[in-house]
């Protein structure tokens, strides 16, 4: 089994498989076995880079012959806060729910820093092996029982954080507040010390209903190395709707976990327009922030329909450029595809741009997309699914 980036795009070294100087790498072998077959599965083109993903190959026998499946990658999350869904795992649980672990990039500090997400997956009425990375980072349902992981469990909370006027206590040289909302898990908000009382705060612009925070620390002079369980973080974060007056939205100030990405969701929603992250307790280093992502729902209709989406291939068809008219109040867009009009199951999320050059497709192979606008007030309705 090798890598042939010169017929699959998506194998192609590189940050957007832009770098064709380097051979690409495999690794993470994987084995599921379904309804009597065996589905290979393996990662390219390199774990540092947003494009990290994994491919299949299907045989009637665990030790092959193996087929390449045209819908590679089939594990892919190239855009968003965080990228890359490769070297990854795929299991059921007690349900009879798939699940697919992958890596994804992290790193700041070093080229192999990554996290493990966790996916929806499962195999279609023609077998085929999909993974569900849209809305990957954002609130999403967990299952409580047996279900259909093609239809989407997203919460419908979007980010009311994204770009918003920053400001903070303190900042250290060029780690600026503005990198704490960006949507880049590699960069961050960096304060001067990590002394209790550093905070950092965000203006949503107007009220909206918060309904639940993400908070994603960073490393700044941190010297621990090894695994350790006498750490923790701690903080306070306030809500207010005139920055004047705060009142306690989330208490963590007794925290005696480790949480470098840290997950709340609040009882009910909270009306809010500002939101401040006060440190108590750094876990190590200065007080650091890559994300500080509010989720909920600011008020007004979703944003409408994109329209004139187009996709050109190229001469090289790994290659294909999207367009499409941009959509008042949308920040972000979903490109949907796949090998068939009703297996759209790979995600390319775009924020603000109206334009996507993709080096991501096999040759010979014909797609099929859609697209959708995300804004603070929800998700459009999907365009009309284009072939190319």
């Amino acid at each position: 089994m090798l890598l042939h980036p010169e017929e699959h795009g998506w194998e192609r070294f590189g940050e957007d498989h832009t770098d064709s100087t380097i051979a690409p790498y495999t690794e993470g072998a994987w084995m599921t076995k379904h309804n009597g077959k065996y589905y290979f599965q393996y990662a390219a083109p390199g774990t540092e880079w947003n494009v990290y993903a994994d491919g299949v190959l299907v045989g009637d026998h665990p030790l092959g012959p193996f087929t390449y499946q045209d819908y590679n990658p089939f594990a892919y999350k190239p855009g968003g806060f965080v990228t890359g869904a490769g070297h990854g795992s795929t299991f059921e649980d007690k349900h009879g729910n798939y699940w697919h672990i992958g890596s994804a990039v992290a790193w700041n500090k070093h080229k192999f820093e990554r996290r493990l997400s966790i996916f929806p997956a499962g195999f279609d009425a023609d077998d085929q092996l999909y993974c569900i990375t849209a809305f990957g980072d954002y609130p999403q349902y967990h299952a409580s029982a047996q279900r259909d992981h093609r239809v989407s469990t997203f919460t419908g909370w979007t980010l009311l954080s994204y770009k918003k006027k920053s400001w903070a206590s303190s900042t250290l040289g060029n780690f600026s507040t503005s990198q704490a909302f960006n949507e880049d898990i590699r960069n961050y908000w960096s304060a001067t010390t990590g002394n209790k009382g550093e905070f950092l705060a965000v203006d949503l612009g107007k009220p909206s209903d918060v309904f639940a925070i993400q908070i994603n620390y960073a490393d700044q002079d941190a010297q621990v190395r090894d695994k350790r369980f006498d750490i923790y973080h701690q903080y306070i974060i306030y809500q207010s709707e005139d920055s004047i007056h705060w009142e306690v939205l989330v208490d963590k100030s007794e925290n005696k976990k480790d949480v470098p990405h840290d997950y709340v969701q609040l009882q009910k929603p909270v009306r809010a327009r500002y939101l401040k992250l006060e440190n108590i307790h750094m876990a190590d280093g200065k007080f650091a922030i890559s994300g500080f992502r509010i989720f909920g729902k600011a008020d007004g209709a979703a944003p409408e329909q994109v329209t004139n989406f187009v996709a050109k291939r190229k001469s090289d068809q790994r290659d294909v450029a999207f367009s499409w008219n941009q959509v008042p109040n949308a920040y972000a867009y979903n490109i949907r595809y796949g090998v068939h009009p009703d297996k759209l199951y790979n995600t390319i999320m775009v924020h603000e741009a109206t334009t996507r050059f993709f080096k991501g497709l096999n040759r010979n192979v014909t797609y099929y997309a859609s697209i959708e606008a995300i804004g603070e007030t929800g998700v459009s309705k999907a365009s009309e699914v284009i072939k190319f």
